[in-house]
């Protein structure tokens, strides 16, 4: 045996920290909370201090994050962190590199859930931040720890701090807020369900108590500030008070679920029936409060990304309450391009094999080509973040979203989150329900008479999530539509990455001219 290779390759291991047998334990103060908690406790390691804290740098591509669920968890009992527990975009404490590191604990406390499907769950209860897990009040943390990390290194961490809570921020005389319970989400979670509305009023409103307006529902991620960026003192400012810009009410709305940071306005079997909600008992509020015309006819849809799947599912499930959707570089319409998987086809999210060779998918790009992040990583790091579906990210909510209910009351994965290996069968599931370009096609006798006119999508064609490829599956079917033809617009923008699409000063005068139009419907 060659004793001096066998020293070298043990060296080596040491060094690398693979040989390691690590440990770090985590305890929360009950300062910071006294009572027992549910929820999952992290641990992050970042080399630099910096402006932003280790778990800030945590990401699919960042630093290093590992994670645990607790049941019951006490203060002052430990929990504890070896090489066993999964981590990315180091799997194992034992695989870190020695050296420096601040490291810092966090815990993100999970709420019961006894819903009326009979499912008890725990999930993070949203307490007004979006379900920003890293900024959600009554989360603990601790402050980082600079440690010198060796083979066998054993740290101790608390968490004595507690987020505080968000203060809203201020209505103007232009834009206005509120939030409401709804009846039918609280009923189906089992606890009070909130949701609400940031509007941007017209020129004029006060002046013209008597006037209603048509209203456009801006779709997107959560958010409380104005509407359209307004009182930045940019373009949009200038446009919306005008004396020519024709006279609409802008508003944003507020629907985070216990798994992200909207709903994706559809009725799911985990997260209830948020589809229904919104334009029987929100949609109605906002119209009422802010003196809209309350009619189809003067009711639009617009939004990028996630906002852009909204507004046409929301036009395509709800074809007759609105007269028309812009969505903007929609998330996935065809699930033949899940950005860039085939969830009917391909048997694996991740790789594509080639006999001898293993090819990884990406999941996103810059508009040279060069990319920026691989789709087993964003799936990993989400992994560590939460199981069954719960950390909070772009993944799991189309999880959540677009699955059905597993037996343990957790979405049914689409895939392994380990492996990548497609569930074919949750694939069927999503099919039929939720695949936008599928449900056109297969339902266009019904709902076409509904919609023509009112279907207008636009997506960069370097769209840096892959986002063209299923636009151009649903603009395949709609040209090829008849009786009626749908009469809308698929445009893309020429080397134009993620979001591109008209901004509201061009589309608003496009809905203005719709208004008048359908005036005698």
């Amino acid at each position: 045996m060659n004793w001096t290779l066998v020293l070298s390759i043990a060296l080596a291991l040491s060094a690398s920290g693979t040989a390691a047998d690590r440990r770090v334990s985590v305890t929360v103060d009950s300062s910071a909370h006294a009572e027992p908690l549910t929820g999952r406790v992290y641990v992050a390691f970042a080399r630099e201090a910096g402006r932003r804290t280790p778990i800030r740098q945590a990401g699919s591509t960042g630093a290093p994050l590992y994670g645990k669920n607790v049941e019951g968890l006490r203060p002052g009992d430990a929990v504890v962190f070896d090489g066993d527990d999964f981590g990315h975009p180091v799997a194992s404490l034992n695989d870190l590199p020695n050296g420096t590191y601040h490291v810092q604990p966090f815990v993100n406390v999970y709420t019961r859930f006894e819903r009326k499907d009979g499912h008890v769950v725990w999930v993070h209860e949203d307490q007004g931040e979006g379900q920003n897990w890293r900024r959600s009040p009554g989360n603990l943390f601790g402050d980082p720890v600079e440690v010198e990390l060796g083979p066998d290194s054993v740290i101790g961490l608390v968490c004595d701090r507690v987020i505080d809570p968000i203060d809203p921020p201020a209505d103007t005389e232009m834009v206005k807020r509120f939030r409401m319970k709804s009846p039918m989400l609280s009923d189906w979670w089992g606890a009070n369900v909130f949701f609400g509305a940031t509007v941007l009023l017209p020129k004029g409103f006060d002046d013209h108590p008597d006037a209603r307006y048509p209203i456009v529902y801006q779709h997107g991620h959560f958010s409380t500030r104005a509407p359209g960026g307004f009182g930045r003192g940019r373009e949009f400012d200038r446009f919306w008070l005008a004396d020519e810009t024709p006279r609409f009410l802008l508003a944003t709305i507020q629907h985070p679920t216990p798994y992200y940071d909207d709903s994706y306005a559809v009725n799911s079997e985990n997260n209830g029936p948020y589809g229904d909600a919104l334009v029987k008992e929100l949609m109605p509020e906002v119209e009422r409060r802010f003196r809209a015309i309350g009619e189809p006819r003067a009711r639009f849809l617009t939004g990028g990304s996630t906002g852009g799947w909204e507004a046409l599912a929301q036009q395509v499930f709800y074809p007759e309450f609105f007269n028309g959707c812009w969505a903007l570089c929609p998330d996935s319409v065809d699930f033949r391009a899940h950005q860039i998987v085939n969830v009917y086809e391909d048997d694996n999210a991740y790789w594509i094999e080639h006999g001898f060779t293993r090819v990884e998918r990406p999941c996103r790009r810059r508009t040279d080509g060069n990319i920026v992040e691989m789709m087993k990583d964003e799936n990993h790091y989400e992994l560590v973040v939460g199981d069954r579906s719960r950390s909070g990210g772009q993944w799991d909510i189309w999880e959540a979203t677009f699955s059905p209910v597993g037996d343990d009351g957790y979405p049914r994965r689409i895939w392994d989150k380990r492996t990548g290996a497609i569930d074919h069968e949750v694939a069927e599931f999503w099919r039929k329900n939720y695949d936008l370009r599928h449900i056109l096609e297969t339902e266009w006798e019904r709902l076409g008479p509904m919609l023509a006119g009112k279907i207008h999508v636009y997506v960069g064609d370097m769209d840096n999530y892959y986002l063209n490829n299923g636009v151009k599956m649903l603009e395949t079917f709609l040209a090829s539509t008849r009786d009626p033809h749908f009469a809308g617009v698929v445009e893309y923008g020429d080397g134009e990455p993620h979001c591109w699409g008209p901004s509201l000063a061009e589309l608003i005068p496009l809905m203005a001219r719709r208004v008048e139009s359908s005036r005698d419907e």
